[in-house]
């Protein structure tokens, strides 16, 4: 198998214009079980240069990836995504390394069951986004879904390797 999803050839039960979103977040998925899990809660938690640190990040994919999944299915977030949100940048949430590895991997499942469920036909229906009711697409959505993650998966990796002792 190629160490990059997307030249795994194609994934079973993805429409085509998925296809990229669902290698994107397979990727996700790998590189955060590789890299992310295995740290020490000092390692967690550094923040070398100011920069954020992988726990925030870790939950920021968790819980972006939920949001963002709530719109998609063209519903508003709840309470307790709010409060979510509101603890995403706590110094310090409690949970080692593996738990919100493990958090932030059954976030970008869900996204992949998600896609898998997508009829073609409607990839392009509105989907509006936060307070604002912000307009795109559902196409747009899981699109995004994919580019931020593997945004926020980069800076795990990067940040990881500058506090890995």
């Amino acid at each position: 198998m190629a160490e990059e999803a997307w030249l795994n050839g194609k994934l079973e039960g993805y429409a085509p214009l998925l296809m990229p979103a669902a290698h994107a977040l397979v990727q996700a998925i790998d590189d955060l079980e590789r890299v992310a899990g295995g740290l020490t809660r000092d390692e967690l938690l550094a923040r070398p240069n100011g920069a954020p640190a992988v726990a925030f990040h870790l939950r920021h994919i968790a819980g972006s990836t939920d949001r963002l999944l709530t719109y998609a299915r063209g519903a508003e977030l709840s309470e307790l995504q709010r409060e979510f949100l509101e603890r995403e940048n706590s110094e310090d949430s409690g949970h080692d390394a593996r738990e919100l590895t493990e958090q932030a991997v059954a976030a970008l499942r869900n996204a992949l069951r998600f896609c898998k469920m997508v009829a073609p036909d409607r990839l392009f229906e509105p989907r509006f986004v936060g307070r604002q009711k912000l307009e795109t697409t559902l196409f747009g959505l899981l699109f995004h879904i994919a580019e931020h993650a593997a945004r926020h998966v980069g800076q795990v990796t990067t940040t990881a390797r500058i506090v890995k002792k």
